[in-house]
């Protein structure tokens, strides 16, 4: 949530945007860089931003939602950050932002064609900074469509 904090160089400034059109809602994370990037945050940018890639290639029909979140959770833990990703990969989404079911280790359910929800995959290092970067997703009959437009590369801003 926006606070009183002043931005400093260096700063990364998680975004968590959505909005509502024709009784449906959007969520989307980028994560960005205020004047410049240090090398660590802009590795595990890239980290988060491989997960995420990683996971939305192997979601189709018949894969199992905890063994997408899997795939991005092994990925982020490979590297060593597997204890900063503290929260479930994604939910689903329609006519509520987060609806009944999520992309998660508890959640074994089989993805069926039609189904919309978040892949949303991060690092957070307490006290330092957090990356995440989500996007929709609507499961096709071969895969999936991702719905978000917005690079996932970070960018640094000023």
């Amino acid at each position: 949530m926006p606070d009183g904090t002043v931005i400093r160089e260096g700063d990364c400034v998680v975004l968590d945007i959505g909005c509502k059109l024709n009784g449906y809602c959007s969520d989307m994370t980028r994560t960005y860089f205020f004047k410049k990037a240090d090398p660590e945050y802009a590795a595990i940018h890239d980290l988060v931003r491989e997960a995420n890639t990683i996971a939305e290639s192997v979601i189709r029909p018949g894969v199992r939602l905890c063994d997408i979140d899997a795939a991005a959770r092994e990925h982020i833990a490979s590297a060593g950050y597997g204890e900063y990703f503290t929260h479930r990969l994604g939910h689903f989404i329609g006519l509520e932002v987060h609806e009944y079911g999520d992309v998660s280790a508890a959640f074994d359910k089989a993805v069926e064609p039609g189904m919309c929800f978040s892949c949303e995959p991060g690092v957070y290092l307490p006290g330092r900074f957090g990356v995440r970067i989500e996007d929709l997703v609507i499961v096709t009959e071969e895969g999936c469509e991702v719905i978000n437009h917005v690079d996932k590369h970070y960018r640094v801003i000023a």
